[in-house]
């Protein structure tokens, strides 16, 4: 198995610091908000990723961490008049009851920042001690870049290009603009804790370091999260702890792309962020998850208004063949295990969804000849496909409800259906009722020929869109 680590950037062997275990950490949400399609992929992606390395058989140790303490959460409870923990604790809330909806399963282990304070102190303590960070008068404490000879291999810059490519604070008291703070000085009205430096609160950075730390000890074998988290996050992470241990941090750093919006990036600013609970009022889980896996979890994924019906119709087409098997008399059950064969090839390949994802139009064709020509063993070609894609969140759902929801959700009434296909529906329907099936079938592909399809009921009919 091969996993593209960005801090090499090529496609790497996967192998584990220690044999047949995994320690993974990808970074969580900072609570500012409701969970958004970015938060939701990022999660799905992870999930994905443990369940892969679990079928492979390795004992995963996978944790997440919630930032419920952040300059950004300050603001929301400054603007709402929550209490900073309070708000964070109903954000933790709402955000869990949407990924619960997404059937995105837990980590291992959780990890919330101001359950770390006491380490996150302690972490910073050596690390003065040591010589890689400094406090200020003003009870601030700053990691001193300068310090780290390998700063920047994540991202592959120097201090020249990092400078650059980071705003930076002009607080007079730190010794280089790159430095950056792992305690920050109370604030009226802020929360904070005590420590050798004042009341406070940790920097962002610092938190997952510390967390890490914790929760794995030196080193971890995989860390994950958004690409845009490579700099300056994921690099003063790395600079952080390897400061601390002298250890490598993790020896593969792998990063998904991120969403954007008819071609632009996903963000606040620009109000065009699709929260998760607006797609899961609309769309089923398995929808979602098909639309977002259609893209190798590196690459960006552009959400244009096509994304999720095509999807949607899609999954509808799958679903059509399973129930197809069933109103025929098929047990679907039994093994076929060149699919499975062919998904771990898939995965094995720095977790190529997108080819897995591909594969499926394939199969169902297939699947689809196999029911044509009375061919039993489509009960045990599909079964396998519903076992091996299970991993991928698809295919959980019952056939014939999906189906129907499917078909309620999309069916409109017949004034809204161009009259000529309307005139030849009802023509279809008289052809039926006088047992003329040759005409009948005639007139139903003159209806798909126009982009529509009838779906039968008892002395009625009803018309979809294609």
């Amino acid at each position: 198995m091969k996993i593209y680590n960005t801090l090499t950037g090529k496609k790497q062997e996967f192998i584990p610091n220690e044999e047949g275990k995994v320690k993974m950490y990808a970074c969580g949400i900072t609570v500012s908000g409701e969970a958004h399609i970015g938060h939701a992929y990022q999660a799905l992606i992870y999930d994905i990723i443990r369940k892969y390395l679990e079928k492979k058989g390795y004992d995963v140790t996978y944790a997440r961490n919630y930032t419920d303490v952040d300059d950004k959460i300050i603001v929301k409870s400054n603007e709402t008049g929550i209490p900073a923990d309070v708000y964070a604790k109903q954000m933790i809330e709402n955000i869990d009851a949407q990924m619960a909806r997404l059937a995105v399963d837990d980590p291992n282990v959780w990890i919330m920042a101001t359950d770390c304070i006491d380490d996150i102190i302690a972490f910073v303590k050596t690390l003065i001690e040591k010589g890689h960070a400094y406090p200020t008068d003003k009870g601030d404490v700053y990691f001193s870049v300068e310090s780290f000879n390998s700063y920047g291999k994540l991202s592959h810059r120097n201090l020249e290009d990092a400078l650059n490519g980071v705003r930076v604070s002009n607080d007079e008291e730190k010794k280089n603009p790159l430095d950056f703070a792992l305690w920050k000085s109370a604030k009226e009205g802020e929360p904070s804790w005590p420590s050798p430096w004042g009341e406070g609160r940790p920097g962002w950075h610092i938190e997952c370091s510390a967390m890490n730390y914790k929760t794995f000890g030196e080193s971890i074998d995989i860390h994950g999260g958004g690409r845009d988290l490579i700099f300056p996050h994921h690099e003063n992470e790395i600079a952080q702890t390897e400061a601390l241990t002298g250890k490598p941090f993790a020896s593969y750093w792998i990063h998904n792309g991120l969403i954007k919006v008819n071609g632009q990036k996903m963000s606040k600013s620009l109000g065009n962020s699709l929260f998760l609970k607006d797609l899961l009022d609309k769309y089923d889980k398995e929808v979602i998850k098909l639309a977002l896996l259609q893209t190798n979890y590196r690459g960006d994924i552009n959400v244009t208004d096509n994304l999720f019906p095509d999807a949607e119709k899609h999954l509808y087409d799958f679903y059509k063949v399973f129930n197809g098997a069933v109103e025929k008399g098929i047990e679907i059950a039994g093994e076929y295990p060149e699919i499975d064969a062919e998904f771990n090839k898939c995965m094995d390949d720095d977790f190529n969804t997108a080819l897995a994802i591909s594969n499926l139009y394939g199969y169902f064709k297939k699947a689809r000849a196999m029911l044509n020509n009375g061919d039993q063993t489509v009960g045990a070609y599909l079964n396998q496909i519903k076992s091996t894609y299970n991993l991928l969140g698809l295919f959980t759902a019952d056939a014939k409800a999906f189906i129907k929801s499917y078909e309620e959700k999309t069916a409109v009434s017949a004034e809204s259906f161009p009259a000529e296909v309307v005139a030849l529906a009802d023509k279809r329907l008289q052809a039926k009722q006088a047992k003329d099936w040759a005409t009948a079938d005639a007139l139903r592909a003159e209806i798909s020929a126009l982009g529509y399809e009838v779906k039968d009921g008892k002395d009625c009919y009803t018309l979809i869109k294609k």
